[in-house]
């Protein structure tokens, strides 16, 4: 089989799988979604224009506003932005956008885990969080005022920290839940701490849905050392999510 009818076939049956599992959940047949990895490489080369599941489910569903949750059994993320390269994520920071996500976390956090007064720090983007403003201009300019507004709202919010800081005290238990400015802010410790139970969240859809924290993993295959422990973990998640979504 050519790479061409490979790469369209991949397209076909990971959209297809998609739209089932979706109308399985609006008839009411399934109550929430754990999708397997997928290859962004691949689907992009079939044509598919999308990032990966979060955005196609953004758009099938209507939702603007989802954020990715990355967890294991010792902390949990929520991400400022997604996937997008490093020298974009200044220009991506926004008061509104920082806002939307740390309360949408902490929605999340009440309903899907039962947490009555969720603990949330933000991390800084620069080192040292900036240094009040001698390392960057991010932390003084955006995160600081969105967190000052917000706290005429909610108590339990502490920010900007930096980020070294921030997820120690987290893993010590003094906040429930982590704002990452970008990506491997949150992924590099939680893989440390617990690759084989991480599990990937999206906060905003309505529904719940789950993915391993782990990508396709070409390079393994077929040699004997995957394991499926983030998928089961994934499974877990979400039948918990739901079961404390019906009990909030």
């Amino acid at each position: 089989m050519g790479k061409l009818r490979l790469n369209i076939l991949i397209k076909h049956y990971s959209v297809e799988y998609l739209d089932k599992a979706l109308e399985l959940i609006r008839k009411k047949e399934i109550d929430c979604l754990v999708t397997a990895p997928i290859s962004k490489e691949a689907i992009n080369l079939a044509g598919f224009r999308y990032s990966g599941h979060t955005e196609y489910l953004e758009s099938k569903t209507g939702s603007r506003d989802t954020v990715m949750m990355l967890l294991n059994k010792q902390l949990k993320f929520s991400l400022l932005t997604r996937h997008i390269p490093l020298r974009n994520v200044s220009q991506a920071l926004r008061q509104k956008k920082l806002a939307k996500v740390i309360m949408l976390t902490r929605e999340s956090l009440k309903k899907l885990f039962l947490i009555r007064s969720p603990r949330i720090v933000i991390c800084g983007l620069n080192p040292h969080a900036s240094d009040n403003g001698i390392i960057g201009s991010e932390e003084n300019n955006i995160i600081k005022p969105a967190v000052e507004k917000l706290h005429r709202k909610i108590h339990y919010l502490n920010g900007p920290v930096s980020s070294d800081v921030a997820i120690k005290q987290a893993k010590d238990g003094i906040y429930d839940c982590v704002i990452a400015m970008y990506h491997d802010q949150a992924l590099i410790p939680l893989k440390l701490l617990g690759d084989k139970e991480g599990v990937n969240l999206t906060l905003g859809l309505p529904f719940i849905r789950t993915s391993p924290l782990h990508g396709t993993a070409y390079d393994i295959a077929g040699k004997n050392c995957a394991t499926p422990d983030s998928l089961i973990a994934a499974i877990k998640c979400a039948l918990q999510c739901r079961l404390n979504q019906k009990k909030a």
